[in-house]
């Protein structure tokens, strides 16, 4: 799995990430004891991902990449996909599909305005592609700017500018309303409202409070230039702004519920916490890399070899925080890897919320 964000692909960020990658991958095979044909097998797939990568004309226009390698069957799959957690290498008997398969229900259903004074455009976001809904168009005075007379006696500047901020109220009433009937048919798990100037913030307080609570951003971009692409493009940007909040905001919460039991912080703890079924959203420290085991029997994660025991034999594993990233996957947990750099440094590798204690 491969980030590829804009700032990875600044100067080939993302291939010298590939290449240590690979090579510490490399190395570290002989802990997997797989047997020797099979290592030079798994070697040679690697390689040939890392020969692949380094055409950047291959590359999606996405924000993810999933590469899939196997010489023994003659599989070579690249999926693009909007976003990933990390980027990350595993060597495993089976392909570790499930962040594949979990990204469009992460994402979720977004819901997109692109507005200016006399009009606004609605899309439906999804991880894949914007659709446009039906639009709407204000009835608007024309003009920009006062002219005496415009409009035969009695008709002032005042009364002028008047209507023109009745229109808009009129014109936001009406935006407001229509989300508010598109969420009712199928809601959203987002809202993002995007306009030239400042109505993009001046909409938001003619929404219904059920969806103040999930507007996720604004953006700048014109209703008159706003293609499926571009608003799909630029809905991604916003959300990946919001996730760098939220991101904040978990590991405050995190921190606080240390003391009463309600969050670990720490290889250690988190990975039992994971064993047990007792977290209920895995933090990840995105730097975070360390050597670890599963027990064969319970399947439990561990650092050590020897907390496996009574457990069944100890597999190695190259990375145990990316596989806690594939377990957290399967037990359906929210996994939020840790990359705004004052919240990452307090995530002692992984840290988790707690469902009970």
């Amino acid at each position: 799995y491969l980030k590829l964000e804009p700032r990875d692909r600044t100067r080939g960020k993302y291939l010298i990430k590939v290449k240590n990658r690979v090579r510490e991958t490399i190395q570290s095979l002989p802990r997997l004891g797989l047997p020797r044909d099979v290592e030079d097998e798994v070697g040679r797939d690697l390689v040939r991902i890392q020969e692949y990568l380094q055409d950047a004309d291959r590359l999606p226009p996405t924000h993810g990449l999933a590469l899939f390698a196997c010489e023994g069957i003659g599989l070579f799959e690249a999926v693009p996909l909007p976003a990933v957690h990390r980027s990350r290498i595993a060597v495993d008997a089976t392909p570790l599909v499930r962040e594949l398969a979990s990204v469009e229900d992460e994402f979720g259903r977004l819901l997109t305005v692109v507005l200016d004074r006399m009009s606004a455009r609605f899309f439906v976001v999804t991880a894949y592609d914007a659709v446009e809904l039906s639009g709407l168009r204000a009835d608007s005075t024309r003009g920009k700017r006062f002219h005496g007379d415009q409009n035969g006696p009695g008709w002032g500047e005042h009364t002028y500018h008047n209507r023109i901020r009745e229109e808009k109220q009129r014109h936001y009433e009406a935006i407001a309303r229509e989300l508010f009937a598109i969420d009712r048919r199928q809601p959203a798990q987002g809202i993002v409202i995007a306009a030239i100037g400042t109505e993009a913030g001046a909409v938001e307080p003619f929404l219904h409070s059920y969806l103040v609570e999930r507007v996720i951003g604004t953006a700048k971009l014109n209703p008159k230039e706003a293609s499926a692409a571009v608003v799909h493009a630029t809905t991604l940007a916003v959300r990946e702004r919001w996730e760098r909040a939220s991101e904040r905001i978990l590991v405050e919460e995190m921190l606080e519920g240390e003391g009463s039991g309600w969050a670990v912080n720490g290889l250690d703890q988190t990975l039992r916490a994971l064993g047990r079924g007792q977290v209920r959203a895995l933090l990840v420290n995105a730097d975070s890399a360390e050597p670890g085991f599963r027990c064969a029997e319970s399947g439990r994660l561990t650092r050590t070899a020897r907390e496996c025991r009574g457990e069944g034999e100890p597999v190695p594993v190259l990375d145990v925080v990316d596989d806690a990233i594939e377990e957290a996957l399967r037990q359906r947990i929210v996994v939020n890897v840790v990359y705004e750099e004052e919240a990452r440094v307090s995530v002692r590798g992984l840290a988790a919320l707690l469902r009970f204690r």
